[in-house]
């Protein structure tokens, strides 16, 4: 058996005490089911995050006046048709 060291945030402490509390379980029970609940759901064809996003339809965009990296250039463009 494997010993590990996790850092929780306060909130997942609270709630990780709160399972085990609820529930009976060890901390170690409460942390090995929610490994298998999250092995279950990838292994059921849930999509991750990312497959999520990369089927989103944005729409056309083109709305921006400059790319992100060149905000600058956006900003005096925008003052410009301010101006008119």
């Amino acid at each position: 058996m494997t010993v590990r060291t996790v850092r929780l945030d306060e909130d997942s402490e609270r709630i990780l005490t709160g399972l085990a509390r609820d529930t009976g379980l060890s901390v170690s029970a409460v942390l090995k089911q929610g490994l298998l609940a999250l092995r279950d759901q990838r292994m059921a064809g849930c999509p991750n995050a990312y497959e999520i996003y990369r089927e989103l339809d944005l729409g056309p965009g083109g709305y921006a006046l400059a790319p992100s990296t060149e905000t600058r250039r956006g900003v005096e463009r925008a003052l410009r048709r301010r101006r008119r």
